[in-house]
């Protein structure tokens, strides 16, 4: 009886070894985690990488209205010009949150950008303030005008060795910014 049992449980033994019909689950099962981190740090990649070229257009586009003197022929405010920026980005940032400086600079050699963020002693461990006041001053005809935009877009994936945060509350800087000169609008002595 001890010995049919002996047989019995190796034929079984046997049968279960040489079966194939969970392989694909098994494999499936060890490759799912980095097969999916994969397509979302692609996506996440991808979809960053629209975001930043999104704003860069709208601060081109919104700083073309500043150079043109249509922003300052229709009496723009900071508010005005932050949802003609707005307008162009599809609805895929937060408005609310946009960071925008509109200021005229001497000439293109002192336009100047500096980082819009505080840094060192002055962040928490989740979180940095802004150091750019919003302000909105888009000059007359001729002025040099320097137009800065920026947001914290919202990263998914925190994975080590994978992680496009470089805020410390997970989000990652977006900027755009512009240096131009007006056209010689309203200005006779400018010409």
């Amino acid at each position: 009886m001890k010995r049919l049992l002996s047989t019995a449980f190796r034929r079984r033994l046997g049968r279960f070894g040489r079966d194939e019909r969970g392989v694909t689950l098994i494999e499936f099962g060890l490759l799912a985690l980095p097969f999916f981190t994969v397509i979302c740090a692609i996506l996440e990649t991808s979809l960053m990488f629209l975001a930043g070229q999104i704003l860069d257009s709208a601060v081109q586009d919104s700083g073309r209205l500043i150079r043109t003197g249509q922003a300052q022929a229709a009496g723009y405010t900071a508010e005005n010009f932050r949802t003609a920026i707005c307008n162009g980005l599809y609805g895929m940032f937060d408005c609310t949150k946009v960071r925008v400086n509109v200021s005229v600079v001497a000439n293109f050699d002192t336009a100047t950008m500096t980082y819009p963020i505080s840094t060192g002693e002055d962040c928490t461990p989740l979180k940095c303030d802004w150091k750019l006041v919003d302000s909105y001053n888009p000059g007359m005809g001729s002025d040099v005008i320097l137009v800065q935009a920026f947001y914290k877009w919202p990263t998914l994936v925190h994975l080590p060795g994978f992680n496009l945060q470089d805020q410390p509350d997970g989000t990652r800087l977006l900027g755009a910014v512009r240096v131009f000169r007006n056209e010689p609008f309203g200005c006779t002595a400018c010409i």
